[in-house]
């Protein structure tokens, strides 16, 4: 059989194009060298955040890929457990931020609270630690470890076909030479996320990617429910919505006499909450072609300190892990080493929240604009 389009790489890029494909009505394939999906899309957040994203493209493509998110979630069965955001500005540094954020198109619909009304809608984070906040309603939180089995399961039953356990080889003038054989395909777009040396590495090397290693955590529940999930001081210089503003200058100047460590480390605060009330917490970003894949206690440290800064707790820690992703200076990158064949890497860590608006572009790209078609 020959496919219309074989994918290699079932992470979430490489699943956000198969949605675009059979939205088109077209064959798909996905080929994956894992026995199943284990890579950066089960461990992260699960947080399709689309304030704070990089004006421009990428929040365009974050707001299309919420807008897609709660479009499938139900279909696939995906529960959405959280909606929303709230930016907590610990200090008042950070308020400028927030107020220059919302006075651009990024901050269409959010809404800024004092810090009164955002301990009367939050609850339960310290009075003491908050300044002012921002309410982004745009944002939905899945559980990444099983939002993307039954995405996979999904796509499965309304015709997707899967060859897992198969690595690509090279691409071909027929498809893909895996280890498990042939494929057939008119059109071929390469998902290989990390993957730096197996497929085109010379795209990887002129656009400058290297590897970022992240360290997350997941604590026990703290015995109250988070209305939506939270960011803080480190975030807004951190996240290019916000840190690309000249207001933020005077807050990355605080933290980096206050929070050095931090900053070192890459770690800024995101707090989200599951259905049996845990809360994942992280993260930290380190950076190299190879990173050690050994989690480092003090940055976890660092993480739970501002968590407990936050929160005025930090439960006991249930889980840890530690994920890798492409990263580059730019949010990802599209290459074209054929008329039929499209090379996507996302390479900002912000797979979850761009994947299906960037799909949606590759077709366009390959194929002009996108029919009117319901998915099944």
């Amino acid at each position: 059989m020959t496919y219309d389009v074989a994918i290699v790489g079932a992470g979430i890029v490489g699943l956000a194009h198969a949605v675009a494909a059979v939205r088109r009505g077209l064959s798909v394939i996905v080929v994956d060298r894992d026995a199943r999906p284990i890579g950066a899309s089960i461990r992260n957040f699960g947080f399709i955040t689309v304030t704070g994203q990089r004006r421009g493209e990428t929040w365009r493509r974050a707001m299309r890929s919420a807008a897609v998110w709660a479009e499938i979630a139900p279909r696939a069965g995906i529960a959405i457990e959280q909606r929303g955001l709230y930016v907590l500005a610990r200090r008042e540094e950070g308020i400028p931020i927030l107020e220059a954020f919302a006075k651009t198109e990024m901050g269409e619909a959010c809404t800024l609270l004092s810090a009164t009304e955002a301990h009367a809608r939050i609850g339960d984070v310290q009075p003491e630690a908050l300044s002012a906040a921002m309410f982004s309603p745009h944002e939905l939180r899945v559980e990444s470890r099983d939002a993307i089995p039954k995405l996979v399961g999904w796509l499965a039953d309304i015709g997707v076909s899967f060859r897992f356990s198969c690595a690509a080889r090279a691409v071909t003038p027929s498809g893909v030479s895996t280890s498990r054989g042939d494929v057939n395909a008119e059109t071929v777009i390469v998902c290989s996320g990390d993957d730096l040396a197996t497929l085109y590495p010379e795209n990887y090397e002129r656009f400058g990617v290297t590897r970022c290693i992240l360290q997350m955590l997941r604590l026990e529940s703290p015995g109250f429910t988070l209305p939506a999930p939270l960011m803080t001081d480190l975030s807004l210089v951190r996240y290019r919505g916000y840190a690309d503003l000249p207001e933020s200058a005077q807050l990355r100047s605080i933290l980096q006499r206050e929070q050095a460590e931090y900053l070192e480390h890459g770690v800024h605060l995101i707090i989200v909450q599951s259905g049996d009330g845990s809360l994942v917490v992280g993260d930290s970003h380190h950076y190299a072609d190879a990173p050690a894949p050994f989690a480092d206690s003090s940055v976890e440290s660092l993480i739970l300190a501002e968590a407990r800064a936050t929160l005025g707790t930090a439960p006991a820690v249930r889980e840890r892990w530690t994920g890798t992703y492409a990263s580059a200076a730019e949010d990802m990158f599209r290459a074209s080493p054929d008329i039929r064949t499209r090379h996507v890497v996302v390479t900002s860590g912000t797979g979850a929240s761009t994947a299906f608006g960037i799909a949606e572009e590759t077709f366009a790209d390959l194929f002009g604009p996108a029919p009117d078609r319901t998915l099944p």
